[in-house]
């Protein structure tokens, strides 16, 4: 039976929107064109929004038992923010390397029997009125596969995004660095626990300890016009250990290394009638404040129950439209922020009295509470229709809650029966719980954990909202 989805790239993004829709019920299929899953770190962090939405499926334990540390602030350009401010079971970043999470959920997909298929590449995309017809090229030769929707999770230099003809606006690299994950010989001076990371351009290098004796490393390139895909040698490695301020390292392996940049791009739109883009292919930026692997996996969780939804027939019209009029703006605030903290590590006497007088404002709690919003995603409250009754809870998300499933939830401190009635031509897309500690007196939430409806028996709008978010009544 052919698949309802393909989505292209197994990165972390395009395996938790295969999870989501695979336990909606979702047939998917998952391309990526590398044969072997990679050891690579890559990110390192899972910022506390990222956590609550695995925690709300319930995949936050298992995937922390893995995890190297916990980091108890975030930071802005390397000045720390506390995250313990806002109403959060995790008001911390957990380190973990991106591997591991990749592994996780792929071995999850593998329990839904959702295929991976290693080694194969989207060379080409069709789409008409009815679907998408995927051309792919894999070890036996070049294959069609046809879906209803496809989504484009294929990195920075998108395939997916490429053959849209989408526009990537922004701006190319200016700076080049080279992050690596190594075995430096035994030293004193070797870091034992995760500290703030720095991207001072101009100081020295950055390590951060992995366990077994692996490091990750992060250098500035020697020569900033260095070729992006030149590879990074253990000789350059060498010498970043051995030069620079402090102790002089010595290399004894390898592992694996990649260079980077500070280019600044974003799709114009991510999704062009059923072909959508997510994470990196639809946003690259320095990585700055560690909202990476974050921002594209936080892209997913929104876009899942839409296509969905979407797919099994019951999505109201325009909701699928919402992933980029949701998303859009979330990714093109991580774009200026990161911009900002790159401005602010510049390794000049006048920023430097500039980053000081911002070290001074975040220290104060209103400061602290909007930027630490920013990079943990906590602050994220999306737009809702015209019409919902007003409500401070409007939009934003709803902590300490988990959605075992991908329907929608309604929440009431007690047992209301006209409440209770009101939802029922809604069953099987939106469940009941009563919980008696609740911030209202009724919230219906999104499956993402936003609140779409806030209010009491008396107020109005709780029929309207339904059927915008979960279609028309049964």
């Amino acid at each position: 039976m052919p698949p309802d989805v393909i989505i292209a790239g197994a990165g972390p993004t395009g395996l938790l929107l295969a999870n989501e829709l695979a336990l909606a019920g979702v047939r998917t299929i998952v391309l990526e064109k590398d044969l072997e899953r990679g050891g690579q770190s890559r990110a390192l962090n899972l910022q506390p929004r990222t956590a609550e939405v695995l925690d709300l499926r319930g995949l936050l334990d298992p995937i922390a038992e893995q995890a190297v540390a916990t980091l108890p602030t975030g930071h802005f350009a390397g000045i720390p923010l506390d995250y313990s401010v806002f109403g959060t079971r995790f008001p911390y970043q957990v380190g973990i390397p991106q591997a591991r999470v990749e592994r996780f959920l792929e071995d999850r997909l593998a329990a839904y029997g959702v295929p991976v298929l290693r080694g194969h590449e989207l060379t080409g995309l069709a789409q008409d009125a009815d679907g998408v017809t995927a051309t792919v090229a894999g070890p036996d030769g070049t294959a069609t596969l046809r879906a209803a929707y496809l989504v484009g999770a294929d990195g920075g230099r998108s395939r997916v995004r490429g053959a849209l003809g989408v526009g990537f606006p922004g701006r190319d690299g200016r700076i080049s660095l080279a992050v690596a994950d190594i075995v430096p010989e035994p030293h004193e001076a070797l870091p034992t626990e995760w500290r703030l990371p720095s991207f001072d351009v101009g100081g020295g290098p950055f390590l951060i300890p992995l366990g077994d004796g692996v490091h990750r490393f992060l250098f500035a390139a020697p020569d900033q016009a260095v070729d992006r895909e030149a590879p990074v040698t253990a000789e350059e490695v060498r010498t970043a250990l051995a030069t620079g301020p402090g102790p002089h390292l010595a290399l004894r392996e390898l592992r694996w290394a990649s260079r980077f940049t500070d280019a600044s791009r974003q799709a114009d739109r991510y999704a062009v009638d059923r072909v959508l883009l997510a994470g990196d292919a639809a946003h690259i930026h320095f990585p700055a404040g560690g909202q990476g692997l974050n921002l594209g996996m936080q892209d997913a969780f929104n876009l899942g129950w839409k296509l969905a939804a979407t797919v099994r027939g019951h999505a109201p019209r325009g909701l699928l439209d919402t992933y980029h009029t949701e998303r859009h703006p979330v990714g093109a605030a991580v774009l200026e922020n990161t911009r900002a903290q790159l401005a602010l590590l510049n390794p000049d006497d006048d920023v430097r009295a500039l980053r000081s007088l911002v070290s001074g404002l975040l220290a104060e709690p209103a400061a602290n509470r909007r930027i630490a919003g920013m990079i943990s995603g906590l602050d994220i409250r999306y737009p809702m229709p015209p019409g919902t009754p007003a409500h401070p809870l409007l939009g934003t998300r709803l902590p300490n809650i988990q959605l075992p499933t991908a329907r929608g939830l309604f929440l009431t401190r007690t047992p209301t029966p006209s409440l209770h009635t009101a939802i029922a031509p809604w069953r099987g897309r939106v469940d009941h719980t009563t919980l008696p500690d609740l911030p209202a007196d009724a919230l219906l939430l999104r499956p993402d954990g936003h609140v779409c409806w806030a209010g009491t028996p008396t107020t109005a709008g709780l029929r309207p909202a339904l059927h915008h978010w979960f279609g028309p009544a049964s």
